[in-house]
């Protein structure tokens, strides 16, 4: 691949990428199912991961495949590992040959299918392309000379466009001996339906506080702030790194304080924290701000409507969201608040509005729901 200076699509950033992650945390179900159809002779050639964002979709996938590409070809079936025990995980050790080629990027019985460079080479592009599937010929006929297993891995296959998605379902249809493809996806009812019924679902779910703090230790992050990083990113570990690297719980924090002067803002206080989201340097932050705002009247629609506040996130946050969201008729008015708001500030943004103004004005109008919610 041309543009090797290119980021990789694939990889989260500031965490390690899923090939490195030694250990698939909070997803026990989905890979004790995977192993119950490998030792009970049930395998499929192909298999769609689902689920979340950022809950160990690719790290699953790496997994397989090391565990399937250290295997041979006819080790399936619970009578074929003789006196051996059959495998109870996916773990493979680190030194074995098969994972130290994986790791530096040279199996050859592995092809990972991911967006590759535009046409320019100075960019990724924008979804995985035919071209980009027609590739797998030349790896199934290189690598079927070598024997054993061969393993594809989509990452992720919603970004397939139309053209690629139909190459690659006659290879669903049609799978080369000893194939397994392994197809990662955050939408699967975006795939075809076809690609979806020629494929076993293996669907992984949000991590917990503790699984959260495991994951983030293992991924070179602090892990002492697991409880409230679980909470706002809804059990997801790619988006709780991206909290924590951009300041993201220091950013709900500040809009909780600032939140808990409804009907009355602290006005100054709110010009700065709108200003923040503006200038040389900020340009993501807007969209970090926005999606905190997005969250905090998600979890006042959810308070009102079981009058239960969630988990605390931030300091004084439960009797803010219990102030503000006393009963169901509060929570249908955030939640009309929040599709209508939001909506009107990304709206803003894509014509290239100011952000700060936008994020002042979002909050104002905040501030106006719960005059009308006080009266």
């Amino acid at each position: 691949m041309s543009g090797t200076e290119l980021p990789e699509p694939d990889r989260i950033e500031g965490a390690p990428h899923p090939r490195d992650t030694v250990r698939l945390i909070g997803q026990g179900a989905a890979e004790a199912a995977f192993l119950d159809a490998f030792t009970g002779g049930r395998m499929h050639h192909g298999w769609l991961i689902t689920g979340p964002r950022g809950v160990g979709k690719a790290t699953l996938a790496w997994s397989v495949a090391r565990f399937l590409l250290t295997r041979p070809a006819a080790a399936e079936g619970a009578g074929l590992f003789g006196a051996a025990p059959a495998p109870d995980s996916l773990a493979v050790p680190a030194d074995h040959p098969v994972a130290r080629r994986m790791a530096a990027q040279s199996e050859p019985g592995l092809f990972v299918l991911r967006r590759g460079p535009n046409d320019k080479g100075n960019a990724l592009s924008a979804e995985i392309r035919v071209d980009d599937v027609r590739r797998l010929k030349s790896f199934f006929a290189l690598s079927s000379a070598e024997g054993g297993r061969r393993v594809v891995i989509v990452d992720t296959a919603d970004e397939m466009n139309a053209s690629a998605a139909n190459a690659l379902l006659k290879l669903l249809e049609e799978p080369p001996a000893n194939a397994t493809l392994l197809l990662v996806s955050h939408s699967p009812a975006r795939l075809l339906p076809t690609i979806r019924s020629r494929c076993r679902e293996l669907r992984l779910g949000p991590l917990g506080p503790a699984e959260m703090a495991e994951a983030l230790a293992q991924a070179g992050q602090d892990d002492s702030q697991g409880a409230a990083l679980a909470e706002l990113s809804g059990g997801s570990v790619g988006e709780a790194i991206r909290l924590a690297r951009n300041d993201g719980l220091a950013l709900y924090a500040d809009l909780v304080a600032l939140l808990a002067g409804h009907p009355r803002l602290d006005r100054m206080r709110l010009l700065k924290f709108a200003e923040s989201t503006a200038g040389r340097g900020a340009e993501g932050r807007f969209d970090l701000v926005l999606r905190l705002i997005e969250l905090a009247l998600a979890r006042l629609a959810r308070t009102g409507a079981t009058g239960t506040p969630p988990p605390e996130a931030a300091a004084g946050e439960a009797a803010l969201l219990t102030r503000l969201a006393p009963d169901a008729a509060a929570a249908r008015l955030w939640a009309e608040a929040a599709q209508d708001l939001i909506a009107r500030a990304r709206q803003g943004r894509a014509v290239n509005l100011d952000p700060a103004s936008l994020i002042l004005d979002t909050v104002l109008r905040l501030d106006e729901t719960a005059g009308r919610l006080a009266a």
